[in-house]
């Protein structure tokens, strides 16, 4: 369906105005746009996993299996210290707690045994030196830790009532400081001062507050007090690893980088191992699923029986300990749709560092989304005011494919986190809808006013042309090669006089409605009803090919019509013995350029014609009775419809023309002028008009009685009329 200029304006500006919403709502990105776009970036891990691999990375897992075995958690310090023990014996590379010893142990025997003598519960009360003797187990916990590579956790607070932790590394930058970029804390929960002193290093286990629907997407790899800058537990227990002193920060405003406005994090490298980071400094986590053989029970590796046997797994290995209890409250989500332990997610970051597979959110990536979202969407209303909805739904699925298609290859090349959910779902959903929605409320509009409009004038299958086709309707008046017909009843006063007003209503209805139907179905546009007469054209408002043959076609049938019905009585007369038995109608047709449009005022207005067309069709339809025919039509119907079958009735004055119109007698269609017997009258009516302009009396009244002799009994008041003619021309011809 085509679009006028005027509605294209009008969807062109409303759909505008939805882009620019939606586009500028993407510029300022607020928590759900963020929420939509990360959901996105999960679903291409669901598809596409980061691989499978035997990384240098294990979880010894405080498990049911542990807690059955070794009681309830906490366990005593000297526990944790003997397993600490064990797992620098096998050959750790390095021990990370992800376990804050915030509180001293409360069951150490030298603060456990005394209290319960003080309340009574043994009977006796310890003797000082005893109580002395019995062992501290933060102090056994804090010399196992001294001897093996272990890194202690701590958690971020947004309150002041923490401390702050030990910084075990150095850092340096590559570039300016990027202190303000990084999230802080007022202060940590740390570790006992006995035990981070102790440690080879200590690390943040906490994870990133930015991530959304409780799902863990990237894990935070540097946090500030505001002064200096504190790394997470993987880039600890990587460091202590590698024996590492420290790590460096590569900022935006770096060597060979391109910074604009403060310094932001770019990079991180610990030892021998780089990897890319947000400009906060959180490393976006690439998972893949929660592996059994990424974990080994603590109860294992405390059974002195099974070291032997697992020491393969923990030998130069970054050990993580954690635990999968489900009571124990540290159960996270991932974007693959599992729940894990939050170890799990400080493990599967060191694997993903130490095996390069990175995933990145580059940081043209906001500016390319915004300016794609726009550009999509101009090209989403250019389709739907191009080609329609449904073709600017196909092309735009296309070009969403595109950007689909885009975003996969380099997520799945280059590991870039590229959102095409946004520029394509939004477009499609708002811009899109909006478009359409208004075109269909404009469309309907056109429909209804078209329908209110032309729907008494045109057949129905025309007015579904203009509703399908409302620009082929052009308002205020417009020149077009039209063909207009006029039709009357013959002596229609006498009919009138015998009828009371109610049946003669009755009487116009019974005969307007077929005549009306056959015009309609001819592709005609009924003008207007003039008491018993009916004003009609063709090519307008709709294009109609051949319209005059279709107009001579009209006019031949609705004599049929008429003849049929007094033929059936339709009317009543024979049977109410009226003195007029039978009715007549004269139809004039004139083919020639007239103005059609919209005429009256603002409030009132008919779909009308005008011009000198119309007076001549007028006046040929007066001049039936002296033609002597039903039907009489202009010399340009019958140029135009020249199959048709045409009697000439010479040139006739018409009242207010200056000079005659030469006038044809429609007789028949293009199969009766192709019959030999209209064949023969025709030459015999070419003999007698050329007799007649020869202003040869006797050779007019030789044709003239051929033609009677092979005209029809409907065409004796035709040829009567020559009768008049040729005795006319007799009296005025000298003696």
């Amino acid at each position: 369906m085509r679009i006028t200029r005027r509605k294209r304006l009008l969807i062109g500006l409303v759909a505008g105005f939805f882009l620019v919403f939606v586009t500028g709502l993407r510029a300022f990105d607020p928590g759900f746009v963020t929420s939509i776009r990360l959901l996105g970036f999960d679903g291409y891990q669901r598809l596409w996993p980061r691989t499978e691999a035997d990384y240098p990375v294990r979880i010894v897992d405080i498990d049911e299996k542990s807690l059955a075995k070794f009681g309830q958690w906490p366990w005593r310090r000297d526990r944790l210290g003997e397993l600490t023990t064990a797992l620098a014996g096998m050959g750790a590379a390095s021990i990370a707690y992800d376990v804050i010893f915030a509180e001293p142990d409360r069951l150490s025997p030298h603060r456990y045994l005394p209290e319960l003598t003080r309340e009574g519960a043994t009977g006796t009360e310890l003797p000082d030196a005893l109580a002395k003797s019995l062992p501290d187990t933060d102090e056994v916990f804090a010399r196992a830790i001294a001897g093996a590579p272990v890194v202690l956790g701590y958690a971020v607070l947004s309150g002041d009532g923490g401390s702050t932790p030990a910084l075990k590394a150095g850092t340096a930058f590559a570039g300016s400081d990027p202190t303000d970029a990084l999230p802080a804390f007022a202060s940590t929960l740390t570790s006992l001062p006995v035990l981070e002193a102790a440690a080879a290093g200590n690390g943040a286990v906490s994870l990133s507050a930015r991530d959304t629907e409780g799902i863990v997407r990237r894990v935070p790899m540097l946090f500030t007090d505001g002064t200096r800058v504190y790394p997470s537990l993987a880039m600890e227990a990587l460091r202590v690893a590698q024996g590492a002193s420290g790590f460096i920060v590569r900022t935006s405003d770096a060597s060979g980088e391109i910074g604009v406005g403060p310094p932001k994090v770019t990079d991180i490298k610990v030892g021998d191992f780089p990897f890319p980071t947000t400009e906060r400094g959180e490393f976006w986590v690439y998972f893949n699923a929660d592996r059994a053989d990424r974990y080994v029970s603590a109860a294992d590796v405390l059974d002195p029986q099974k070291r032997a046997a697992i020491a393969p797994l923990i030998e130069g290995r970054i050990i993580l300990v954690g635990t999968s209890s489900v009571g124990l409250y540290d159960i996270r989500a991932t974007p693959l749709g599992e729940l894990v332990p939050g170890v799990s997610i400080h493990a599967q970051a060191l694997e993903q560092i130490l095996s390069g597979d990175f995933l990145s959110r580059p940081d043209w990536a906001d500016g390319a989304e915004i300016i794609a979202t726009f550009l999509l969407g101009l090209a989403v209303i250019g389709l739907v005011l191009a080609f329609g909805a449904i073709w600017a739904a196909a092309i735009g699925g296309i070009l969403a494919a595109i950007l689909y298609g885009g975003a996969i290859h380099f997520f799945r090349n280059q590991g870039l986190l590229l959102d095409p959910i946004y520029p394509t779902a939004v477009n499609l959903f708002v811009v899109y809808a909006a478009a359409t929605a208004l075109l269909y409320f404009l469309t309907e509009r056109e429909k209804r006013f078209v329908r209110a409009a032309f729907g008494q004038y045109l057949a129905p299958e025309m007015v579904k042309r203009l509703e399908a086709s409302p620009d082929g309707l052009k308002l205020g008046g417009e020149m077009r090669d039209m063909t207009i017909l006029f039709m009357d009843v013959r002596g229609f006063t006498p009919i009138s006089e015998q009828l009371t007003p109610t049946d003669l209503v009755a009487f116009l209805n019974a005969l307007l409605s077929p005549l009306s139907e056959e015009i309609q179905q001819r592709e005609g546009t009924i003008d207007k009803y003039i008491g018993d007469s009916i004003m009609a054209f063709w090519n307008a408002p709709m294009d109609v090919a051949d319209h005059a043959r279709l107009a001579c076609r009209t006019a031949l049938d609705m004599v049929r019509t008429v003849d049929r019905l007094n033929e059936a009585d339709a009317f009543r007369f024979r049977a109410r013995g009226l003195a007029t038995q039978t009715v007549r109608i004269g139809v004039g047709l004139n083919t020639g350029e007239a103005c059609v449009g919209n005429m009256g005022s603002d409030r009132r207005f008919n779909y009308s014609v005008i011009g000198d067309a119309v007076n001549v069709a007028a006046r040929i339809e007066s001049s039936c009775k002296a033609v002597g025919a039903d039907c009489v039509v202009s010399e340009d119907t019958a140029r135009a419809a020249a199959d048709f079958a045409f009697l000439e009735a010479g040139a006739i004055p018409l009242k207010g023309k200056t000079t005659p119109i030469k006038l044809f007698a429609l007789v028949g269609d293009a199969d009766h002028a192709a019959t030999e017997a209209f064949k023969t009258l025709a030459d015999a009516h070419a003999r007698l008009v050329d007799a007649i302009d020869a202003n040869d009396v006797a050779r007019a009244l030789a044709g003239l009685a051929s033609c009677r002799a092979l005209a029809p009994a409907a065409l004796h008041d035709f040829y009567d009329r020559f009768a008049e003619r040729i005795d006319a021309m007799a009296v005025a011809a000298p003696a």
